[in-house]
Formats: structure tokens, sequence, C-alpha cells
């Protein structure tokens, strides 16, 4: 008690100033309130088409990996459960000595999660390139455009 009536009273405060955090805070909370339902929303993933594409872009002996409208895996155009996917795809990466690349096709109307899913499978399953087939472009030869 001494020391403190000899100096006297301090004019520093211990206190920290907390209205600059809650303003920030609260510009995210805005933010965040914005952005949340478009994110909740979702969008589909529609395959790109393109002209002048390779027939079979896959050679023989390559890995296709298929995701039809329901969601099912395929795996070189054979049914294969969720469950056993990534452990098919360990298997069969462990004994490829050259690229690591798996073809990936899926139908455009599939919700994007549901992509998202197949490409981290295969990622942890060893895949390095992810390669995406798409369908060629058809032409309307009455009109001379795309055909919708």
């Amino acid at each position: 008690m001494a020391i403190s009536t000899v100096n006297g009273p301090s004019s520093v405060k211990a206190d920290i100033n907390v209205t600059p955090m809650i303003d920030v805070m609260l510009v995210l909370l805005i933010i965040f309130m914005i952005v949340t339902p478009l994110i909740a929303a979702g969008f589909k993933a529609t395959l790109p088409k393109g002209a002048h594409l390779d027939k079979d872009p896959e050679g023989e002996d390559e890995i296709i990996l298929g995701i039809d409208a329901s969601g099912n895996y395929f795996l070189n155009m054979r049914p294969i459960s969720p469950a056993s996917l990534q452990d098919q795809l360990r298997a069969m990466y462990a004994a490829r000595t050259k690229d690591k690349i798996l073809y990936f096709k899926a139908d455009n109307q599939l919700k994007y999660g549901r992509v998202q899913e197949a490409v981290e499978i295969a990622r942890k399953a060893g895949v390095r390139v992810i390669a995406a087939i798409t369908e060629p472009k058809v032409a309307n030869a009455l009109f001379g455009g795309e055909k919708k």
C-alpha cells in the first residue's frame, strides 16, 4: 500500500477496447448471413461439351470411374459399392507403374457434392490426375447450330 500512495493513481488503463472487435464481428455476421443461403442452395456440375474430341480418350488399360444420375458408382463399366470403391482403386493404382490417371464420367444432372465425394475418394486412393470424359457437341444439320 505504501508504494501505491507514493506514486499516486496510475493513468494507464489495463482494459481492452472491444468496440472495434465487435464492429468487425457484426460485419462478418452480416456477410455470412447473406452468403450461407447461397451456398446451401447448391449448384449443378455440367460437363463441358467440345468439338473435335477424341472418340475414345481413354486407352484400353485405363481406369474409368462413372456415376449415373441416381448416384451409383461404376468402375470400368461394372457396378461397385461406395464402401469398396476406395479399396478397389487403391489396389488398382498400387500395381500401376505409369501415370496414375483416372478417367471420370458423371451424369450432368448429378449434384456437385456427389462429384466432390468421388474425387475425394479417388485422391485418397492414390489417383494423381483426374480427366473428365465429355460428350461431343452435336450440330443440327438443318439450322447449323448446336442441338439443345
